[in-house]
């Protein structure tokens, strides 16, 4: 059975402006399905450990899916996610590709994260998948190759625009700008309109650039795993 590794978030505040954050459930509950329903199994897990933050703004009414309404009348996908993992416990030999579901949550506490870095160049260097979404590509920036190269650098990426972020009034709220910092790290950044899905491919490297594109990241980890 194919086993796929699912980091999320354990950052709950939205710098200082009062307000909460965390993960964005369209972009765990549209690929926990594709890679369910594709006999996948999936284990979460997260900085913490337990329950991670909801982004309560992705739990808004207008931004239900047919994926978020099938994940909130999961009693069983419920009670995984109300015991994650904790990353440090977490070894990449148990898993065949790892998937980052984004939300502002990861700009502050998966980007730096030892255990998330440690995981993603095991992943990567045993020529594993390596995917994240909208926010999440942030956490791949500073993990390395064999030979101490980022592994965005030289590499298609996408993840959430500097367009998409001013036009959620948080620019200069959030630490740090995806698009801007892959750029800043090399890679090769690419994006599509805004809203609408994006994915970049790139060897073991996949990537997708809101939560538009968030089932055509797993489908394409799905694919590189045949």
């Amino acid at each position: 059975m194919t086993r796929i590794l699912f980091v999320l978030t354990s950052h709950n505040q939205l710098g200082d402006t009062g307000q909460a954050t965390g993960f964005w459930l369209e972009e765990l509950a549209a690929p926990y399905y594709a890679f369910t329903d594709a006999g996948a199994e999936i284990t979460l897990a997260s900085p913490k450990g337990g329950l991670p933050p909801l982004d309560p703004k992705s739990d808004d009414p207008s931004a239900q899916t047919e994926a978020t309404r099938r994940f909130k009348a999961d009693r069983a996908a419920n009670e995984e996610l109300s015991r994650t993992a904790k990353l440090d416990s977490i070894s990449s030999k148990d898993f065949d590709a790892v998937f980052y579901p984004g939300g502002h949550g990861p700009l502050w506490d998966l980007v730096d994260n030892d255990a998330s870095i440690r995981l993603i160049e095991e992943f990567w260097n045993s020529n594993k998948p390596v995917s994240a979404v909208c926010h999440a590509p942030i956490s791949l920036v500073n993990a390395k190759d064999k030979s101490g190269v980022h592994i965005v650098k030289g590499r298609e990426v996408t993840g959430f625009t500097n367009s998409e972020e001013d036009a959620i009034g948080l620019t200069k709220i959030v630490p740090l700008l995806v698009e801007d910092t892959m750029i800043s790290h090399g890679a090769k950044y690419s994006k599509g309109s805004d809203w609408e899905s994006h994915t970049c491919q790139d060897d073991n490297l996949i990537t997708g650039q809101n939560p538009s594109s968030s089932e055509a990241v797993a489908n394409l980890v799905l694919a590189a795993l045949k």
